[in-house]
């Protein structure tokens, strides 16, 4: 490959298969030093009365970590403690998988307070994105004894003089 005959062309129809071999690339120029990424769905959908998806939690686990990409509670259901139970049902779910943590990105207008009561830290944000608005990260690390080790001896080694 040449820098002569490379085409580069914007696309919102890319060929099949485009992402895979994009993907494959990545993951081979990245696998020495972090591993292979072994991308794991983890999907909890609500269903409405006829069976039909109306609402629910689509994530994956990844290198060790959740991530939450979509969550959704139908109006008629918000305040009964739905979305909290996709939350720790997913998270339990990760934590099975040997996760260390979850992260999500959220809307200023729409869930930081939910992921907030839940435990997760603002560690990001993206300014006017959408315009008007900000996108917040939040992030989660999970209890464990290995992880809360490795806090410990990373905070003694900090503290030595």
């Amino acid at each position: 490959m040449t820098l002569d005959n490379v085409a580069l062309a914007p696309s919102d129809a890319p060929p099949n298969g485009t992402f895979e071999a994009i993907y494959r690339a990545l993951e081979a120029s990245s696998i020495d030093v972090i591993g292979p990424a072994r991308p794991r769905l983890l999907v909890i959908p609500i269903r409405d009365d006829s069976g039909s998806v109306a609402g629910g939690l689509w994530s994956h686990t990844s290198f060790k970590w959740l991530h939450i990409q979509m969550l959704f509670v139908p109006q008629a259901l918000r305040g009964f403690g739905v979305g909290t139970a996709l939350m720790r049902s997913a998270e339990a779910e990760a934590r099975g998988r040997d996760c260390r943590g979850a992260y999500v990105d959220t809307f200023s207008f729409q869930a930081a307070p939910f992921y907030r009561n839940l435990g997760y830290t603002l560690f990001g944000r993206l300014n006017d994105c959408p315009p008007g608005h900000d996108r917040l990260y939040f992030c989660k690390h999970f209890e464990s004894a290995a992880f809360e080790s490795a806090a410990s001896v990373r905070a003694s080694s900090r503290a030595a003089p």
